[in-house]
């Protein structure tokens, strides 16, 4: 195990020399004061956000097959960018999902 500031240096060195960007995290609307058309441009940037962080993770996982050499540090910390950018999602989901639920509170449907 590498001492911490080891650690660090190794996951910028790691970070420096991936050639995988992460998509730019989407800014969330208020879902209690944002209209219909705001809520579906939120949507549409949240899927095209999962999209890039998909791209980002399979190349992460590729850059790490790719280099049989690698040691096991670096083998932790390209693992540790992939749980990273999946736990990302799910925090930009959930966000998202959060933000649906107060807009759909404060626009009900209109009884049938």
């Amino acid at each position: 195990m590498l001492p911490g500031a080891a650690l660090v240096a190794a996951f910028v060195l790691v970070s420096a020399a991936s050639a995988c960007d992460t998509p730019a995290v989407v800014a969330m609307p208020d879902g209690k004061t944002s209209t219909k058309e705001q809520m579906l441009a939120a949507r549409d940037q949240v899927k095209a956000y999962m999209k890039g962080m998909e791209d980002f993770m399979k190349c992460v996982d590729d850059e790490a097959a790719a280099k049989s050499d690698a040691t096991a540090e670096y083998k932790d910390q390209m693992a540790a960018r992939h749980n990273n950018a999946v736990s990302e999602m799910e925090a930009v989901a959930a966000a998202f999902n959060d933000q649906l639920h107060a807009y759909n509170a404060a626009h009900p449907a209109p009884p049938k």
